[in-house]
């Protein structure tokens, strides 16, 4: 198990490396990819319980689907840096021909991607198909979601939610990157959530919220609690509060650089303020 060092170091580089795929093409999201830096790296190097070789059969292994799928720099960074394929291709973020496409797809055959994403609002559903096939197999290991809270304001969501409550969905556990931002402005001028605590716990959901969403330590503990809690006819949910943009200052607290890519300055500045730590690619 990694220290609470070790892992900071690894979402320092994580965030060196969504702002430089960004930057390279001048294109992506960096906003929500910097947010849910500390979550993939927690997920990743420390919860999941997955195989050594990626098979999409997925049995016999955790599996995670990224549901808001245009975060896709830091999914691809923390894939290369966990073995899942070279560093180096991080190079080809989003270019011709590249299996790194701006959100994440499968025709390519790119390990760990499960399931093409960033239409947003249908990775619930998939995750409860996949949750649902592991029980008829007597498949005892877990499905782990992300999903963005603006994406909550699809329909397609609820449908899933009130399925899996009402049908004891309880091996699967979601997660909302719950930092209030979208890319037209916060979720509360767009379309208000209301209390998405309530509504979970209505469609017969465990919910659990970590206030401290960008904190290593606190995640850990978070999905610990989680795991622990399935297993008991409810599916489990996690209220993540994040920031966008968490550790680039100016990018922080805004949903302005939800799909914005920094220039060279503000690449050089938000380096900075990452050590690295792994290796740049």
């Amino acid at each position: 198990m990694s220290t609470t060092q070790q892992l900071e170091d690894f979402v320092s580089q994580v965030r060196r490396d969504i702002l430089r795929q960004v930057h390279q093409v001048n294109s992506g999201h960096p906003g929500g990819s910097l947010g849910c830096a500390e979550f993939f790296s927690v997920l990743y190097k420390e919860v999941l319980q997955t195989k050594k070789d990626f098979h999409m059969d997925g049995k016999d292994e955790d599996l995670f689907f990224l549901s808001n799928g245009h975060i896709s720099p830091v999914f691809y960074s923390v894939l290369a840096r966990t073995g899942y394929f070279p560093v180096e291709e991080l190079n080809t973020f989003r270019k011709i021909n590249s299996r790194l496409q701006g959100h994440p797809t499968t025709h390519e055959g790119l390990p760990g991607i499960r399931i093409a994403s960033g239409s947003l609002g249908q990775g619930l559903s998939v995750a409860i198909g996949a949750a649902s096939t592991k029980k008829l197999n007597k498949d005892t290991h877990l499905v782990y979601t992300l999903h963005g809270d603006g994406e909550l304001q699809e329909g397609q969501n609820w449908e899933a939610i009130m399925y899996a409550g009402a049908k004891g969905v309880d091996n699967l556990i979601a997660t909302v990157d719950y930092n209030k931002k979208q890319i037209d402005g916060s979720t509360e001028d767009v379309l208000p959530l209301g209390n998405l605590k309530a509504k979970f716990e209505a469609f017969g959901w465990d919910v659990l919220e970590v206030e401290q969403g960008n904190d290593v330590e606190a995640i850990l503990q978070g999905l610990a609690e989680a795991k622990s809690r399935s297993g008991k006819q409810k599916p489990v949910v996690i209220l993540l509060h994040t920031v966008m943009g968490n550790g680039v200052d100016f990018m922080m607290h805004t949903h302005a650089w939800h799909g914005k890519a920094p220039n060279d300055e503000q690449l050089v500045t938000g380096l900075s303020q990452n050590p690295e730590t792994l290796g740049d690619y």
